[in-house]
């Protein structure tokens, strides 16, 4: 999802978030993937809580404020399951607030653990992110996951939101065949940008 979002401009790939129910296989799959991350680059760095990943994430939108920044934006990926999600409100509300760099985005990835399998309550992220005004994609298959991801960071680039992408276990514990979509066109809109644009700066 990073390189494809990348496009053109010298864009880096930032990852954080805190492990569990569906997601908790993630932090493994990153550090497995670590010599190709590194060529990439998407630099990984799994938080000490939810809260602490998403304030991380939030920085790397922050990229324009400092003229010496080696890259055009960061695009960023958070992860966390329900209550997470719930302890990260604030971050995540002001972080969509203050927008997304020009050249960055940010998919926030909530794994839904319906059926409270392994926490201590179920959970349905949905109102969590409305209440941050921060829109969602619900993908119904893992071709889903791969076709929203990418249309995500394309809505979250060009809108100056952050996206979340509702992660259940249906889709993160299953697997399938998928066609990778590298030829996926992302249509912008034709819409009339106010004056200073919708990113952050």
């Amino acid at each position: 999802l990073f390189v494809a979002a990348s496009d053109v401009y010298k864009s880096q790939g930032c990852v954080s978030g805190y492990r569990g129910s569906p997601l908790g296989g993630i932090d493994q799959e990153f550090w497995r993937a670590r010599a190709f991350l590194e060529r990439v680059p998407i630099h990984f760095q799994p938080g000490v809580n939810e809260e602490l990943a998403a304030t991380a994430v939030w920085g790397t939108q922050q990229i324009t404020l400092f003229p010496a920044s080696r890259h055009d934006g960061v695009c960023g990926f958070w992860y966390g399951k329900g209550p997470g999600g719930d302890r990260s409100g604030d971050a995540l509300k002001h972080a969509n607030f203050a927008g997304t760099a020009k050249h960055g985005g940010v998919l926030v990835a909530a794994g839904d653990d319906h059926v409270c399998k392994s926490s201590t309550l179920p959970q349905q992220s949905e109102y969590g992110f409305i209440d941050a005004m921060i829109p969602l994609l619900n993908p119904t298959d893992v071709q889903d996951v791969l076709e929203l991801g990418l249309m995500g960071y394309g809505l979250s680039r060009f809108s100056g939101c952050w996206v979340g992408l509702k992660m259940t276990e249906g889709n993160a514990d299953s697997s399938q065949t998928v066609l990778l979509p590298r030829e996926l066109e992302i249509v912008q809109p034709e819409f009339e940008v106010p004056d200073g644009g919708l990113s952050l700066i």
